[in-house]
């Protein structure tokens, strides 16, 4: 039989070996977050827990190299806009060196030949949402020429936030309407849904929702 110190030894180094491991998954893997607010109805819903692939967008030096965000992704990142809320839910819209425009509800992205062409968002947005893309509620034409290295990203629940448009409401204070890879934590990777305990079932407690988990049936590209 082991003496108590061996015991207590070798609890100790299992303890942090699975403390390690957590921290290295967390880090450049895996990382579980929940959503709050209702700025990405109806792809994801407010209470929701999902889980965000960290490792697609990290470099491992010699092994592997980050993949590049695409159009379509839900990342997660961080805004610095407000000390309460750290991290943002959104979809990347527009890529480095585009040019986009909104107008008449609708999102534009120039092509090759110069010419707008309009993104078809029916595939993620509501009907409510769809085709009721405005800056500021202004029906307005506004052009968005992305710098190099940049991303606009927009909420799926258009009308009910604020995003790239509008700098996340803090255009006077010196944050832009760019994100940059380094602000992303991660893009979405599983959505896990939300259980009310109450009810006993995968059901939103105040609209009433379904919010069974949706798994790798999340769609995360679509096609433009």
């Amino acid at each position: 039989m082991k003496d108590f110190g061996k015991e207590a030894l070798d609890f100790i180094k299992d303890i942090v070996i699975i403390v390690f491991i957590v921290l290295v998954i967390r880090t450049y893997f895996i990382m579980p977050f929940k959503i709050n607010g209702a700025s990405m109805d109806e792809s994801y819903y407010d209470k929701e827990f999902i889980i965000v692939d960290r490792f697609s967008y990290t470099d491992f030096p010699l092994l592997w190299q980050h993949r590049e965000m695409q159009r379509g992704d839900v990342v997660i990142f961080k805004p610095w806009v407000s000390e309460d809320r750290k991290y943002f839910i959104k979809r990347i819209i527009g890529l480095p060196g585009e040019t986009l425009k909104i107008a008449d509800g609708q999102v534009f992205i120039q092509d090759s030949s110069w010419e707008f062409q309009e993104i078809e968002e029916g595939a993620y947005l509501t009907d409510e949402n769809n085709k009721s893309t405005y800056v500021n509620r202004s029906t307005d034409e506004n052009i968005y020429e992305i710098p190099a290295g940049k991303y606009f990203v927009m909420w799926d629940n258009r009308t009910h936030s604020t995003d790239s448009r509008n700098c996340f409401k803090k255009c006077n204070s010196g944050r832009g309407n760019y994100i940059v890879q380094a602000e992303v934590t991660g893009k979405v990777l599983l959505d896990l849904g939300y259980f009310n305990i109450k009810s006993f079932s995968f059901t939103h407690p105040s609209t009433g929702e379904s919010t069974l988990p949706k798994f790798f049936g999340t769609l995360d590209e679509y096609s433009y």
